[in-house]
């Protein structure tokens, strides 16, 4: 874990309300870390419903094929995060950790094993001893309490320089429900259908299928819009619950997606995916500079985002804005290879609101100073225009510096 805090880390940290029916416990098993937590365990009450979206890399983590195969009921009472082992490429033994850490976790909280899902993050390729878990989840589900998320989000870091948590209160019916979340990411991620590790929890009585489409549906413009290095995880996992408890005091209970007393709850859910998607792009490994890709004037919104993708992913223009450099000439060369419709001649493309180049040449007010002076500031956003139609998609990444070399170079030692 890396010890200076990112500069881009926010400024305002919010207090993490009690949700009903979720209990909270974090503890050290020295699976990899000395003198840290490592391991999370979150307890849920009865009749919890569960969904989740999960990489779609072809070499997945044994835990991620263990929450795939447990979605299906649809209902959760536990939940098991370690850091400092991903549990991936780790063959048979893999799957007999993922049993066992079940099995422990089962017994602790008194539930089955279907009932409890899973995740790791850390290295890829090393078992994990999960004997290490025997003993510690029955403390910690002795111990759980509703109010330790910031201990939560610490427990599940690796490379994160801050705990990373969001929060929402809002109205469903006439009743209020809360909404918390937490996430851990900094490296290798592209996200192909959420982050890293993210954890969403509500009080709100919604099944399961209304869960699911909640998550399918916000994870586009969000997770999924994030970038740091391209490189997709193993363990990319994102799970949502909902205890109903909030029921009790008159909430409706949601089965369809598609009702609409669900409107502002949506919004208000989608806002926390958001806010985690965004502080993982501000903890990108060496990250100075949160990066904001906008293009507009695309053919499509799906055009829009691989030419948005292209741009955010070039380790030239990511090293010329660690370098507070507007080369818009890396820009261009991101927009001409992403293989999407492009007309040289019409292409605009501004840094911070000021536009470097107009037409396909550089815009003919270029002043060298100004531009030079807005790349000084800890946000850059990058607007290309392609003056092509009405698409438009937008991408958050961050500079790629030397840092970012040293924390990976050193990942294992």
């Amino acid at each position: 874990m890396s010890i200076n805090v990112s500069p881009l880390a926010p400024t305002d940290v919010p207090e993490m309300p009690a949700i009903a029916g979720v209990k909270l416990a974090t503890a050290a098993a020295g699976i990899r870390y000395k003198g840290r937590t490592d391991v999370l365990l979150a307890t849920m009450d009865k009749g919890t419903t569960v969904a989740g979206v999960f990489t779609k890399s072809k070499c997945p983590s044994a835990p991620v094929e263990w929450c795939r195969a447990k979605l299906g009921r649809g209902q959760a009472r536990a939940l098991v995060v370690n850091s400092g082992n991903a549990n991936a490429f780790t063959g048979k033994t893999g799957k007999q950790s993922t049993a066992l850490t079940a099995q422990i976790a089962a017994k602790a909280v008194g539930c089955s094993t279907s009932d409890v899902f899973l995740a790791s993050t850390g290295v890829i390729g090393e078992p994990l001893d999960a004997t290490k878990f025997d003993g510690v989840l029955a403390t910690l589900a002795e111990a759980a309490a509703p109010d330790d998320w910031m201990g939560a989000a610490k427990a599940i870091m690796t490379t994160d320089t801050f705990p990373k948590v969001a929060t929402a209160t809002v109205k469903l019916g006439k009743t209020k429900v809360t909404i918390n979340g937490l996430a851990k990411g900094a490296g290798m991620i592209m996200p192909d259908m959420a982050t890293m590790l993210a954890f969403v929890f509500t009080d709100a009585p919604l099944s399961s299928a209304v869960l699911q489409a909640l998550l399918k549906s916000g994870v586009d413009d969000t997770f999924n819009a994030v970038t740091i290095d391209s490189d997709t995880s193993t363990s990319d996992t994102l799970l949502a619950f909902a205890t109903g408890a909030a029921a009790a005091n008159g909430a409706p209970k949601i089965s369809r997606a598609s009702d609409p007393r669900l409107k502002a709850f949506a919004k208000a859910f989608h806002g926390v995916l958001a806010n985690l998607a965004e502080q993982v792009a501000r903890d990108g490994e060496g990250a100075r500079k949160l990066v904001e890709v906008v293009v507009e004037g695309a053919t499509t919104k799906p055009s829009a985002r691989k030419i948005a993708m292209s741009i955010a992913n070039s380790p030239l223009v990511k090293t010329a804005i660690a370098g507070e450099d507007a080369n818009w000439g890396r820009v261009v060369m991101a927009v001409g290879k992403a293989g999407e419709p492009a007309n040289r001649d019409k292409l605009s493309i501004s840094f911070n609101g000021i536009r470097v180049a107009k037409s396909g040449a550089r815009d003919p007010s270029y002043n060298e100073a100004e531009v030079s002076e807005v790349m000084k500031s800890p946000k850059i956003q990058i607007k290309v225009a392609l003056g092509l139609g009405k698409g438009r998609d937008r991408v958050l990444t961050c500079d790629l510096t030397k840092e970012y070399v040293a924390i990976n170079g050193d990942y294992r030692s």
